[in-house]
């Protein structure tokens, strides 16, 4: 099987090519307005023949259509009495004690909120029918409300769904429909109502996106990363658009994972710094989800995977703030212009400018590959701001760097110490084309005395997502105490999940899928959940106890109370890629020296394909290849692995 894996970010759309022995690797400037243009051109470049290719894409299309408020024009159908629902949502404020707090936009137009019957109460009793007066009246203004989709959510469908399937078959094909029993079929109505809107918002662009890269690509077979990790092919993503809200990032987990496990290391403190925005994920063993996650500042309840995201990029633009202090993101540079080192007119100072000043970036360093840097550029950009704050250039680039680096020590924290990790204890992965020139300084932050940088660093989410295997999760609500439930009653409740994603996974290519059974628990009276797996009853009750103890510090004398059932298939048969060894035995020596103005003085610059196996070179030196460029700090020590990847470690 020949394998494509495509990761879209905001300013560069990696590629990387597996035809079945060997892996090639390419990245291509991201093109915002139209992203498949830029796969096809990354296509064109490797010289690929796309008949019979399979693709597997992580995307950032969905994300930011709803960061941008782009999506499709959607009517919210909810029962009698709550048509705000998303307008009111949790009523929760940002800032507490701000009595004169600013308007937000908000993406809910209330024109666009119907009322209808059919409501059921929480043991799945009719309340209120649903009439064919009613149906035939809710179509009616729905027509006159030039509606590109709908979304469905009444009250408890959950528990019976029949109401909303029968409004879903009465409004036909001629909008996206989504119902909620069928994206998520969870209590809470607000989460439930909310990820049913997001998916019918987003489902006519991803089905546009999806469509016009298919028609690029009419021989090739098109998977898409999911938020929690696992692929789905376009016919069945298109009807999920919730679930890709994480595409990108997803890729990387398995990138690490599968780096990790070359030099066997299962506890990674991971960070992707790509151009525009650096993604914090931890993995201990296994990846973590969440059904917390957010995006655009709305919850999102399905499950992706746990990862934490700032505005601190390659690409992040420096600027001084009302008070006359440096500041530095959340604005991009994106693709175009990019930073002014890119020589495309970027007239602002970024963190990708500084590293150029600062020499990190060598001069003969092409970025991606192909992209020659303009030095001039950086040092004008910098210079402009280092005047307006009175600094010399240097200490305004220092500045920058910085200013970055705190920002994302500050989420790895978020991900470690404020999870109850000790950093120390894990091994700091950075990727991303931007990842290795912050690496030593994050590790330093946080004490950690070992990294690794893989082989593929630049173009890691795209690896990873060759390294994903296909499959979906779904759940179902059933509240009620442990000690009340019934082994036969929890399992036929699985059977019923097996049946509801056995149509989303016959479209796979996948043979066969291992399904593994899981239960959200909480102690009676809370709110939050832990995820377990299900074995039986007896065992269950002191395994929640066991993890709530490891989770949060305790575990309380209290009755168990089930929430969820969660059933997720994996495909087995995923292609084990090949990662890439060291062929040369014979110590490689630097090909150059550059000047790190922060050092005063020349450091030797090696190519990584240079590199033999088991060589060990000690900073400070820089490490170049074609998608990345690494920074070896003082008193850190680079040691080349037979797998590619390049452990580090601090020698003091």
């Amino acid at each position: 099987m020949r394998l494509l894996g495509v990761d879209t970010g905001g300013t560069f759309t990696d590629l990387v090519y597996f035809n079945g022995q060997s892996v090639r690797t390419h990245k291509e400037l991201s093109t915002p307005q139209a992203p498949e243009r830029a796969i096809l051109r990354g296509i064109a470049a490797l010289e690929i023949d796309p008949r019979g290719l399979h693709i597997v894409h992580g995307t950032t299309v969905a994300t930011n259509a709803l960061l941008e408020g782009k999506g499709a024009r959607t009517v919210f159908v909810t029962n009698h009495g709550f048509k705000d629902l998303l307008l009111i949502g949790r009523q929760t404020r940002e800032e507490l004690y701000n009595l004169t707090p600013r308007e937000k936009h908000s993406l809910f137009d209330p024109q666009l909120c119907l009322e209808t019957g059919g409501r059921v109460d929480p043991k799945g009793n009719t309340v209120a029918p649903l009439t064919d007066e009613e149906i035939d009246v809710l179509v009616g203004s729905i027509e006159k409300l030039n509606a590109e989709a709908v979304a469905v959510c009444l009250l408890f469908s959950f528990i019976d769904s029949r109401f909303e399937r029968a409004l879903k078959a009465a409004l036909g094909t001629q909008y996206f429909v989504s119902i909620s029993s069928e994206v998520l079929a969870e209590y809470r109505e607000y989460e439930r109502g909310l990820a049913t809107w997001i998916n019918s918002y987003l489902g006519p662009v991803m089905q546009g996106y999806l469509s016009r890269l298919g028609r690029e690509l009419p021989d090739s077979q098109l998977s898409v990363m999911q938020s929690d990790g696992l692929t789905l092919r376009t016919a069945a993503a298109e009807r999920n658009s919730v679930r890709l809200l994480l595409s990108g990032p997803a890729g990387g987990l398995w990138g690490s994972l599968r780096t990790g496990e070359s030099v066997e290391r299962t506890k990674l403190l991971t960070f992707d710094m790509g151009g525009t925005s650096p993604d914090v994920p931890i993995i201990d063993g296994d990846f973590n989800l969440t059904s917390r996650g957010k995006i655009a500042a709305l919850p999102v309840a399905v499950p992706m995977l746990d990862i934490h995201t700032i505005g601190a990029g390659g690409g992040s633009i420096a600027w001084i703030d009302e008070g006359g202090l440096l500041q530095v993101g959340p604005d991009s540079a994106g693709a175009a212009p990019g930073p002014a080192c890119y020589g495309q007119g970027g007239r602002h100072a970024t963190v990708t400018d500084a590293h150029v000043v600062l020499g990190r970036l060598p001069p003969d360093c092409k970025l991606a590959g192909h992209l020659a840097l303009d030095r001039i550029a950086a040092e004008r950009v910098v210079d402009n701001l280092a005047g307006r704050l009175h600094l010399d250039l240097q200490a305004c680039a220092q500045g920058i760097v910085r200013i970055a680096n705190e920002q994302m020590a500050q989420a790895l924290r978020v991900m470690s110490v404020f999870r109850g990790h000790d950093p120390k204890a894990f091994t700091l992965v950075s990727f991303g084309g931007a990842g290795g020139l912050h690496v030593c300084d994050l590790a330093q932050s946080l004490h950690i005395r070992e990294a690794l940088v893989p082989s593929h660093t630049g173009v890691l989410s795209a690896f990873g997502l060759l390294a994903a295997p296909s499959g979906k999760e779904v759940s179902q609500s059933r509240i009620q105490l442990l000690e009340a439930c019934r082994s036969q009653e929890l399992e036929d409740v699985f059977t019923q999940l097996e049946q509801r994603i056995a149509p989303d996974l016959e479209a796979q290519a996948a043979s066969s899928y291992q399904l593994k059974r899981e239960l959200d628990l909480r102690y009676q009276g809370q709110s939050a959940t832990l995820r377990l797996p299900w074995l039986d009853l007896a065992s269950t009750a002191p395994a929640f106890h066991k993890r709530h103890q490891e989770r949060y510090g305790y575990a309380l004398d209290m009755p168990v109370e089930l929430v969820n059932l969660r059933l997720t298939a994996t495909a087995t048969d995923t292609p084990d890629l090949p990662l890439p060894r060291m062929a040369r035995s014979e110590p490689g020596v630097a090909f150059a020296q550059t000047r790190l103005h922060e050092l005063t003085q020349d450091v030797p610059v090696f190519r990584r394909c240079d590199l033999a196996r088991d060589q060990a070179v000690g900073g400070p030196l820089i490490v170049i290849e074609p998608q990345a460029t690494l920074y070896v700090a003082p008193k850190w020590t680079a040691l080349a692995q037979d797998s590619g990847c390049l452990l580090l470690k601090r020698t003091e």
